[in-house]
């Protein structure tokens, strides 16, 4: 991690060693095509350099589109900020993992990726339908490919330059460890829920014992109510360092030493996400001291995804 004194500039090397990530990280899954662009626009402005997508958002083109105009409003060049965007279930196959990666920067209308994730671990039946399922409403799963094959296609998009770096996204310590181990080009990022109630601390580890940065997910709960912004102890010390509750949870997700994704979607949320400062000690110790654990999003188990709304 790069050492500031400005919470908000935190960057953590990749172990590719081509580049460093912006701890702070504007996730984009917004149903609203119309919001997506504004929301984009108003991230970059706010001061947010990260910005995460996916082929499965369904917005990639409008992402691209407020990227391009915000970086031209701006006055910064495509190198000063980092773009992910996502495999989707249904092209785990490895001769589908080229043409999907194309698409996508198409869509994103960029030369290269700063970061390509397989979006779950889960293949699901190859095709043009994001969420096959049988006629009892079960996703129908591809048996024919192996999460390994998956990666070794990955790898050939880096050796092919038009991407630095990739990883792995809704994954367990368990599925993550034969994929590390067998990998030549090795994951430089993990994305998972992350947050209090679901810290990942053995996951965490590992990820920090080998030089994977832990990307954490839904840091303020996703707006489950009650949840972590209305959590006592959040508020608590929100009260005391001045901030609000969201803050305190986002200062806390970079003081651990992760990367995060938040998806604000008015400019003034979006300011307030980004204006995160350190939190003393007492304040981190008490939030890695709450009880309560609880996962919001069960994407985990299915490769279904938990947010996003189901056939659209």
């Amino acid at each position: 991690m790069t050492e500031s004194s400005d919470l908000r500039l935190t960057r953590i090397a990749l172990n590719n060693g081509s580049a460093s990530m912006p701890a702070l990280g504007f996730g984009t899954l917004i149903p609203d095509t119309v919001v997506t662009i504004s929301a984009t626009r108003d991230a970059l402005e706010a001061g947010f350099r990260h910005f995460d997508c996916a082929e499965r958002y369904r917005n990639e083109r409008e992402v691209g589109e407020a990227l391009h105009a915000g970086l031209a409003a701006e006055g910064m060049a495509r190198e000063d900020i980092f773009v992910t965007t996502k495999l989707w279930n249904t092209n785990h196959r490895p001769e589908r993992v080229g043409p999907a990666f194309e698409a996508s920067l198409q869509r994103l209308g960029l030369e290269y990726l700063d970061l390509y994730l397989i979006h779950t671990p889960f293949a699901f039946q190859p095709g043009d339908d994001q969420d096959p399922r049988d006629e009892n409403g079960n996703v129908v799963y591809d048996r024919g490919v192996t999460l390994q094959d998956t990666w070794r296609a990955m790898e050939s998009l880096v050796d092919r330059g038009r991407c630095r770096a990739i990883g792995l996204s809704d994954i367990g310590l368990n599925e993550l460890l034969p994929i590390y181990e067998s990998a030549r080009i090795k994951p430089a990022v993990v994305q998972v829920e992350a947050h209090p109630y679901l810290p990942e601390a053995e996951l965490l580890e590992f990820c920090n014992a080998k030089g994977i940065v832990f990307l954490a997910f839904a840091p303020l709960g996703h707006g489950m109510k009650p949840g972590l912004l209305e959590d006592p102890v959040i508020s608590k010390i929100a009260a005391q360092v001045g901030k609000t509750p969201a803050q305190v949870l986002l200062a806390w997700a970079v003081q651990r030493g992760t990367a995060l994704l938040t998806t604000p979607k008015t400019a003034a949320r979006a300011k307030e996400n980004f204006d995160i400062s350190a939190l003393p000690e007492d304040a981190l110790d008490e939030i890695n001291r709450i009880q309560t654990r609880q996962r919001l999003n069960e994407v985990v188990k299915t490769g279904s995804p938990g947010f996003i709304p189901q056939g659209k």
